[in-house]
C-alpha cells in the first residue's frame, strides 16, 4: 500500500523539495516503468483514487494518467481545486499537487493529465518503516466493536504492518474513524510469533475508490503501549516479508 498523509504539506518538508526539472521527470518516470500505483487525493484527504502514471511527456510538460474507474470520481478530480498525489518508489514516499487536473486522449483512450510540477517532495521516512503484507495469505485483525457502534468482533485486513502501527481495509464501513478513537483488546495472529493483543487508536482514514470498480476505507491505527520485545519481532516479521519478496522478485527476472 502506498504511504500517505492527511494532506501534502501539513509539515515542513522543505528539506525533502525537488525543484530540479530532470530530477523531477527522472523521478516521474520511474514511478511509470515501475508501474507504481498513484493516490489521487482530494476533499482535503478524504476521498482517494487509485491511478498509475501513462506517459511522462516532456515535450508538452505533461503527466497523463490511467482515469478513475468511474466518471463522476474523473468528473470530482477535474472540479477539484487541488488535487494531491502520492506514491512510493523504493520505500520513498513521492508527493506533488496540481491546481489543475483534465481531460485528454492516450493511444485512443480517455485519460487524465496534469502539467508536470515545478517541484515535489521526496520524504523517506525512517522511523516506522512499513511494508504491504501479503495478499495470497493477508493477515487477519480481530476488532472489537464498542457497544455504542453495535457491538461485536470483526475480522479486518491488513494492508501494511510496521513497528508504529497498522492498516487496515474496512469495506463494510464499520468502525468509527474518529481521530484518537481506542479500540481495546484486538487481536492478531502474526506468522511466526502467534497471537498477539494490542490496543489502537485511530490516526487517519480515507475512503478509497479503486482500479476495480470496488470502494473500500482504509484506516491508519497506531499500537498504544506496545512493549519492546513486541516491537523487536514485529521488526522481524517485517524483515522476513520484505526478505521473501525480494526472493521472488528476483526469480521473476
Amino acid at each position: 500500500m502506498i504511504p500517505t498523509s492527511p494532506v501534502l504539506g501539513t509539515e515542513n518538508q522543505s528539506p525533502y523539495q525537488v525543484d530540479s526539472r530532470k530530477e523531477i521527470i527522472l523521478l516521474l518516470r520511474s514511478l511509470q516503468e515501475n508501474k507504481q500505483l498513484i493516490n489521487m487525493i482530494i476533499h482535503d484527504g478524504n476521498e482517494v483514487i487509485i491511478t498509475a502514471i501513462l506517459k511522462v511527456d516532456d515535450d508538452n510538460n505533461n503527466i497523463i494518467f490511467d482515469c478513475a474507474s468511474t466518471e463522476s470520481a474523473n468528473q470530482r478530480l477535474i472540479e477539484a481545486p487541488r488535487v494531491y498525489f502520492e506514491a512510493a518508489l523504493n520505500k520513498i514516499g513521492i508527493q506533488f499537487s496540481s491546481s489543475s487536473v483534465s481531460r485528454c486522449n492516450f493511444m485512443g483512450s480517455p485519460s487524465l493529465c496534469c502539467t508536470i510540477p515545478s517541484s515535489l517532495i521526496r520524504l523517506q521516512r525512517r522511523e516506522y518503516y512499513r511494508i504491504n503484507t501479503p495478499h495470497t495469505h493477508p493477515l487477519i485483525c480481530v476488532v472489537n466493536v464498542p457497544e455504542e457502534n453495535g457491538g461485536g468482533k470483526i475480522n479486518l485486513p491488513l494492508v501494511d504492518i510496521s513497528c508504529g502501527g497498522v492498516a487496515m481495509l474496512d469495506d463494510q464501513r464499520v468502525l468509527n474513524v474518529d481521530f484518537g478513537t481506542l479500540y481495546n483488546d484486538c487481536k492478531i495472529d502474526l506468522p511466526g510469533i502467534g497471537l498477539v493483543n494490542i490496543t489502537l487508536q485511530v490516526r487517519n482514514s480515507q475512503n478509497l475508490l479503486l482500479m476495480n470498480h470496488k470502494t473500500s476505507r482504509r484506516i491508519g491505527f497506531q499500537f498504544i503501549d506496545l512493549s519492546k520485545t513486541m516491537m523487536a519481532q514485529i521488526q522481524k516479521l517485517i524483515t522476513k516479508i520484505e526478505r521473501e519478496r525480494n526472493s521472488r522478485q528476483s526469480g521473476m527476472n
